[in-house]
Formats: structure tokens, sequence, C-alpha cells
């Protein structure tokens, strides 16, 4: 099945492409060459997992988006308080070759600003401008999770323009900011921004930091957990210069851009996301990557200030049909079918308030289990509500499984609005909308009818008396005496064949054809299902034990055919054959014994 996640980025990518404005960066001249028509974007789940579409594998420099690594990696390698004394953490207001500094200390305004980045360049630990390079190249290749290199000819043609990046370098030793030769942290700090990537490095970069420092994918640590909240603090108020305001107030995810036209954005424990597309706004940043993320974050609901929590909570307990299965009593024929089969009916016990990133975990599970599944049920119990965009996924993957012969349920929705709205409007033109049931046992049930073939079927089954547990060991010629003593009896669909509280008149009920389900009173005057019926079973067999009051209700769910036995008639005939008295106590006593075994498995599967 096609991924929901895949399918929207694959939209949304078709959506913005055709946006042409902006131009190229041309301060450096090599960046001129880019093509303006490259779009890709990534995105990268907590786990790892990689979404993308476009020119994703587009190698471009990554300019100023290596920014917070570099100063991440002053934070790890000097510690908070050194690198504060010597770069500042508040917004400049300014654009990012702007030479903003302290006018008391002379240290620049922040990291993300070029006077702050080659000073951070000069902070990285290294007894050498050649070491502290290495360990630049190491420290972003850990974020990346592959080994880099440097795209040479930008490099020299930054070296060679950069004149006001030089005053900029020279001003910083003045102030005594840069302690050593500034020109060559300067030729660091050129290196960094040359360094190639693609978009999707760009997602794990950004999926690192989202992660608490650590590499989704390779699990090595790129940044102590300590520091990853400052570098995303940085990123939040200066991360996209004089726009850094707005983009927060309407994007609201901690991010960085540069003018080789990538962008990354950080949604911490959730996702990250790089865009790559070359056309630059007035500000240096991305005109695609700008809009990319305003659509992601209303679409999935990405703003940092939403309270979601981590994707994996969505998804609580997972067990199958067979662990629990329905509580009804089926025939031989559907007993062993259920016994082979019921493993690939699994429910999905889902949590809290469902937003983009929780359901794309659920639905990759499902993924996962597909291969041996045949009906999901999703029980909604615990769950408070759903995005619009979480359930219009959600709807996505329930149709692309029903393509691959895989149905998905919901159960115990109750009607609440925060769920229905969302699922109901986000259904597809020609879609009949999603199935739902008031409790898990009518949507297992309705799974073991469509695993064992359709309900009508079972429904139009044939029984016997004969078929009943309560007759097993019976021999032939003393049945075929209690059928002679038995009388028929037709239920309509919908008709009380017995009441909770009604005086017990000794009869039991043989189902032939038909379906009943048994039900008991709950407090608040509505009633809970506890067992279905078919043909071939029995009910209303405690009067053998002398029961005087029904102590269920049991209503036709169909048409239903009885063959229906008096107590008294049974107690005549075992008077002749006590055998017959024998072998419907122990079956009853065994089949209570079969009922108490279920419900612990029940107990067991729900704990």
């Amino acid at each position: 099945m096609h991924s929901p996640i895949q399918t929207y980025l694959e939209t949304l990518h078709d959506r913005i492409a055709g946006l042409d404005d902006g131009e190229l960066a041309s301060y450096i001249p090599e960046l001129t060459k880019a093509d303006p028509g490259w779009f890709g974007i990534c995105l990268v789940t907590m786990d790892g997992v990689a979404y993308s579409v476009g020119d994703s594998g587009q190698l471009f420099t990554i300019q100023s988006i290596s920014k917070p690594f570099v100063y991440a990696t002053a934070l790890a390698d000097r510690g908070r308080d050194f690198v504060l004394e010597k770069v500042g953490v508040e917004p400049s207001g300014d654009a990012f070759n702007s030479i903003s500094l302290n006018p008391q200390t002379g240290a620049p305004l922040n990291p993300m600003i070029n006077a702050g980045a080659i000073a951070t360049a000069s902070l990285v630990a290294g007894e050498t401008p050649e070491a502290q390079w290495r360990r630049i190249e190491s420290s972003m290749a850990a974020f990346v999770g592959r080994d880099l290199s440097v795209d040479e000819s930008v490099y020299r043609s930054e070296s060679e323009t950069g004149y006001r990046n030089r005053a900029i370098a020279w001003m910083l030793k003045n102030f005594g900011i840069i302690d050593g030769e500034p020109m060559a942290s300067l030729e660091n700090y050129f290196r960094q921004c040359s360094v190639l990537v693609d978009c999707c490095d760009l997602a794990y970069m950004a999926a690192t930091l989202a992660n608490g420092g650590l590499h989704p994918l390779t699990g090595q640590r790129a940044l102590p957990a300590e520091h990853v909240e400052r570098v995303l603090s940085v990123m939040s108020t200066c991360g996209m210069y004089d726009f850094a305001g707005s983009w927060l107030y309407e994007v609201g995810m901690p991010a960085k851009s540069g003018v080789g036209g990538g962008i990354i954005a950080v949604l911490p424990g959730r996702f990250g996301i790089g865009i790559f597309s070359p056309r630059l706004d007035a500000k240096g940043n991305s005109v695609r990557g700008i809009e990319v993320c305003k659509q992601l974050s209303r679409d999935f609901s990405l703003h940092v200030f939403s309270h979601v929590g981590h994707p994996g909570m969505a998804l609580g307990r997972v067990y199958t049909g067979a662990d629990a299965p329905s509580r009804r009593q089926p025939g031989a024929e559907m007993r062993a079918c259920l016994q082979a089969q019921a493993h690939r009916i699994k429910y999905l016990c889902l949590h809290g308030f469902l937003a983009v990133d929780g359901i794309e975990y659920v639905i990759r599970r499902m993924q996962e289990m597909a291969a041996d599944s045949h009906s999901f049920i999703l029980d909604m119990h615990q769950v408070a509500g759903i995005s619009e965009s979480a359930a219009r996924l959600l709807n996505q993957a329930r149709i692309g499984f029903g393509e691959d012969d895989i149905a998905v349920v919901f159960s115990r929705i109750h009607e609440r609005p925060a769920i229905v709205e969302p699922l109901s409007k986000s259904a597809r033109n020609g879609d009949h909308g999603f199935l739902g049931f008031e409790d898990n046992d009518l949507a297992v049930e309705w799974c073991e009818n469509r695993l064992y073939g359709q309900a009508a079927q079972y429904a139009e089954a044939a029984g016997s008396m004969a078929d009943s547990p309560l007759f097993a060991g019976v021999p032939e010629d003393l049945m075929k005496q209690v059928e002679a003593v038995s009388s028929p009896q037709v239920f309509a669909p919908g008709a009380a064949i017995l009441v909770t509280g009604q005086a017990g008149d000794g009869r039991i009920f043989f189902i032939e054809s038909g379906q009943v389900s048994i039900l008991v009173p709950l407090r608040d005057g509505g009633h809970q299902r506890i067992a279905s019926l078919g043909p071939g079973m029995n009910f209303g067999e405690m009067a053998l034990l002398g029961q005087t009051t029904r102590s269920a209700s049991v209503h036709a769910d169909t048409e239903v055919r009885c063959r229906v036995l008096d107590t008294e008639v049974i107690d005549r005939l075992s008077d002749q054959a006590p055998l017959l008295k024998i072998a419907l106590l122990g079956n009853l006593a065994r089949d209570m014994a079969s009922k108490l075994r279920r419900a612990t498995q029940w107990i067991g599967a729900l704990a």
C-alpha cells in the first residue's frame, strides 16, 4: 500500500512546484549555476523513516544551514558559559551578513548571522585550524549520518569574493572574540558553508536535533542532550534572520535557511524536515521552502506550541482475534476456521489526541503487520480527538488497505464529534465512509464473519439439535427420542425471545437457523451483549439447574428457527434413560468451564 505521508508530500510538491517567485543567490558567483527548477522535500520520523519527493537526491552546498551545527559543536567542546562570552543569543533583526556586535563587548549578537558563525567556527576544539576543520567536518557528518565532502569550486568562489566577511573577521579579532589567526577561522567558515548535502541529509540533521541529539538511523549521538534545547532556541528566534518573528508566528518550528536554497525545520520529538529549492526571496530564504513549511505546519498541526505527545504514544496494546475472539458460540465449521485464522484479525488500541505523526506511526505498524492480516480493528476508546489532516491520512490508509483486501474498522467511537467529524469530513468522493461498531465484540464478530465468508452464509447455515454441545455423547437412538418430543418455533428479526427477569418456564431452545444475541441489562438502562449464537447452538439451558428467573435477554438478530424442548419432557425421558440427564449436566458443566476460560482469555488480552 502506498504510504499516505508519501502521497501527501507528492501532492504538496506538485502544488508548490508551480511557484516561480524569487531569484538565485548571486553574491557567490558559483551559486548562479543552480537550476532554478530544482525542488525536493524530505521528512524524517523519530525512528529514522524518510519520506521524500522531487529532487531530494540533488546535491547542493549547505551554506548557512551549517551554522546551528557548528554552534552545537562549539557548545559541546567549550561549554555553554564559555561560548556565551563570545557569542550572544539575541535576535539581530538584521540581514544574515550584517555586522551586528554587542556595543559593550564586541560579541556577535547570535550565532546564526555571519559574524556569530565565524566566531563559533573559531571556538570548536582543535590546536590548529586544520584540526578544527576536521572536528567541524566529523561533527556535521554525525548529524547527517554519512561522510561529507566540500564543493571546492563553491569554496573558492566564497573565499575569493568574501570581502565583507573578511572585514567581519578582523573586527572579531579586534574585540578579542577570535583569539587566533582570523583568516584561518574564516576559511573554515567558508568550507563549512561549502559542504555538499542533499535534501534528505538536511532532514536527517533536523531529525537528529528533534531526537534529542541522537541520530534516528545510526543511533550515534551527535550532540549531548543538554545542548539541544540551546541550539533549537537560537534557531527559533534567529534562524530565519529578519523573517524570524514572522516565521515563528506563522510556522512555529525551529528552523534554519541557507542561500543555497535549503531549509531545515525541527519539530522536537516528532519530525525533521528538509526542503531544497534555490529560488530565494529578498531576505535570502527559499520561497518554495517557506511555503512548504507553512502548509506542513498547518496541515499536520506542527506548530511547536501545539501540545502533542510522542508519536509512539498514539498506539497502545496490539493483540489478535485469537487472543480475544467474539463472545458468540460458533458452529463446528466456523470454530475450526477461526481457530486456524483468527490471529489474522488485529486489534490496535489508539490513545490520546491523534496528530499526523501519531497516525503515520500507526499506519506504518499496520503496514508491517499487513502480510499476516485480514482485518484491523482500531479501538478508539482512549482517543480524545483526531486532527483533520490525521483523519485524512487514516482514511487514505483505510482505502488503501481495502484495495489489498484488508478491512479497517473502528470500535468504541461512541459518536464523539472530535473523532466522528474529522473522519467523516475527510472521506473521499465515492467512499462510503468508515465502518464503526459500538464495542469490540461486535467489531471482531464482523471481522470473524468476513474471515469465514459472508455473514449471510453463516446466518443461513442449518443446524440440528444433535449438533448442540449440550447433547454431545448422547446415543443416536436416544437423540431421536429427544427430537421427537421437541416442537418447532419461528421468531421474526428483532423479536424478544426471552426477557431478563421473566419467570422461567423450563424451555430450552436449539437454533436450527438464524442468529440471536444474548444481552444483560446495565445500570443506565442499556444492555451489553455477552454472546451471539447461531445454528447448532442452544440457550435457556440453565433451566436444567432449576433456574426460575431468566438472567439475560435473548433477541433474534435474523429470522430464527428453533426446536424447543421442555425440561419436564427431559426429566421424563431421563427416568427411562438416566444417561441422558448425566450427559446433559456433564456437557453443561464443560460449557460453563469453557466460557470461564474464554472470559479469562479476554481479560488477559486486555490487561
